[in-house]
């Protein structure tokens, strides 16, 4: 495919990620290779134009508006790739009088800033990314005439020069500015289009070359690097003809972007408004209506989920229907829990934050489970052997991470204190409060540290569920109304007592957890299918860009 065909077929290629951007990039790539327009053999070589603008040179050297430097060395077979007949490779101060702004302190900001008329001071900040104009309206303003700043004529370039953004912002004057002392201008020479120029900037190539010259912690090049950039010049009516293409593709690009937003924010609120749907349903919808509605997002979950928030919702919306009743069907046969726990469990008098069926019942952990912290470390006071143990950093979301455990010394009398068994619901205190996931004895003659709750129920609760419903309160927020803290919150052993869960019977909580299982199996596909279509998507994007750019 060449670059005709790609331009033409582009919305094949939009869904890659960054595909707008990177057309972009592609155009400007193609400009500065003479593969945007045609060459025409009427166009005075480009040779014969900075030969006038050596002469230019010279002239403003010896009226003092640039100073006398040192010739550049010229180009000759070291060239980065071919150009077309007509162009020529010169170095960057061939092409304008280059130089940096100013050093203005924050005092001095501040009195330009009571400047009510005069030439725009123009930051770095000032300076966008890709093809944007300056920024005039940051209330700074020089004095004309008035003012030791250097001045920069209208239709001039600008491009920064240190920093983070270094060789990556850049802009066009339209008018007469002062400017920083972070940035680089060129006001070109007659016959130097500075469209052109900024198009050059904005180049895979340019940046390459600029960044290969960068030295320093924070980056930054120099200007006797910079002036020795190379250049690919075309004729002087070749420039014309391409930044008229440029200005016209990139204002396609632009359609194409807005085209692409609108699409997403299309997907985004029918996404969410079947989202909503589940989670919030109307007051008359029967539970066979919202399984109706929960079979439509799941039979049409590729279409609606192309972004990874997307599945992070559909994650959120599993556990808010699975608390709530709304995930699988109710049983007959189940024995309300009320009456199933009544020899267990002597308090039910709960408020509700939401309503469940009426065979659930909201349960307070403190009513229904064996709650503690795991053991102090203490280098000093600690005896015994010793022996592996969790800290905070191991409990990860309905999991352990093990390849990081420390050892802390545990005497004989604490190992039944502090060991762990299956089914343990292990909940970090603090850190991320109330992350949390069920030991499965993956490792025996293990024990935990204070930072974590060692929650274990009896009878009557699948600690699965539990583990989903501590997350779901996570997630919508009302399991922080039991932290406490002002800045570094903590889930005390008093707030997770207190914490109330809404416990369905124990035979609906095995469907629940499978249920859950399944639908979070499925989001694991979906999240590793979208990130295998991106990839492809980008390296497809990727290949056909670098065929149409590859010499014919």
């Amino acid at each position: 495919m060449n670059a005709t065909q790609l331009l033409a077929n582009f919305d094949r290629l939009a869904e890659a990620p960054d595909a707008v951007l990177r057309l972009r990039r592609f155009i400007l790539d193609l400009a500065v290779r003479g593969k945007l327009v045609e060459q025409d053999a009427r166009d005075e070589p480009a040779e014969c134009l900075l030969e006038q603008c050596e002469l230019e040179r010279i002239k403003a050297v010896e009226t003092g508006l640039v100073r006398k430097e040192k010739k550049l060395p010229p180009i000759f077979d070291d060239v980065p790739y071919p150009l077309p007949v007509g162009w020529v490779w010169t170095r960057l101060g061939s092409t304008g009088r280059i130089f940096n702004g100013d050093s203005v302190s924050e005092g001095e900001k501040a009195e330009l800033s009571k400047v009510a008329d005069g030439h725009p001071f123009i930051a770095t900040k000032d300076v966008g990314y890709g093809w944007q104009q300056l920024n005039y309206e940051n209330g700074l303003r020089v004095p004309v005439g008035a003012s030791a700043l250097k001045v920069l004529r209208a239709n001039s370039v600008l491009i920064c020069a240190e920093g983070g953004s270094a060789g990556k912002k850049t802009g066009l004057t339209d008018r007469d500015i002062c400017f920083g002392n972070k940035l680089f201008a060129n006001e070109p020479w007659n016959g130097i289009n500075a469209s052109y120029l900024l198009a050059l900037y904005q180049s895979s190539f340019f940046y390459t070359e600029f960044s290969s010259r960068m030295t320093g912690i924070i980056g930054g090049i120099s200007r006797s690097e910079f002036v020795l950039l190379p250049v690919p010049i075309p004729p002087a009516e070749e420039q014309i003809r391409i930044v008229a293409k440029v200005y016209e593709l990139m204002a396609l690009c632009d359609q194409l972007e807005t085209a692409q937003q609108e699409r997403e924010r299309r997907r985004d609120r029918l996404a969410a408004a079947s989202l909503q749907r589940l989670n919030q349903p109307a007051a008359d919808t029967t539970p066979e209506v919202q399984r109706e509605h929960a079979h439509f997002h799941l039979h049409h979950l590729p279409r609606l989920t192309t972004h990874p928030e997307h599945i992070k919702a559909l994650r959120q919306t599993v556990l808010n229907l699975a608390v709530r009743g709304r995930l699988v069907s109710q049983d007959s046969n189940d024995v309300p829990v009320a009456k199933a726990l009544a020899k267990v469990i002597k308090q039910f008098d709960v408020s509700e934050p939401f309503a469940i069926p009426a065979s659930w019942s909201w349960v307070r952990v403190g009513d229904a489970a064996q709650t503690r912290l795991g053991k102090m470390l203490d280098k000093a006071k600690n005896k015994g052997t010793p022996r592996r143990y969790l800290r905070n950093v191991n409990v990860r979301w309905f999991d352990f991470d093990l390849s990081d455990v420390f050892e802390m010394r545990f005497e004989n009398s604490e190992l039944t204190e502090f060991a762990l068994k299956r089914g343990d619901v292990l909940i970090c205190e603090g850190g991320e409060p109330g992350r949390v996931a069920v030991w499965d004895e993956r490792e025996n003659d293990i024990y935990f540290q204070k930072a974590i709750h060692r929650v274990r129920f009896p009878i009557g609760v699948n600690p699965h569920y539990f583990a989903n419903a501590l997350r779901e309160a996570a997630d919508s927020g009302r399991l922080a109304t039991y932290f406490t803290g002002v800045g570094i919150k903590h889930f005390t052993g008093r707030g997770l007592a207190s914490f109330s869960v809404p416990l369905p019977p124990l035979a609906e909580q095995h469907r629940i957890v499978a249920k859950v299982d399944e639908l979070m199996a499925l989001c694991d596909q979906l999240e590793a299918q979208l990130t295998t279509t991106q990839t492809d998507s980008r390296r497809l994007l990727e290949a056909v860009l670098e065929a149409a750019l590859a010499p014919a």
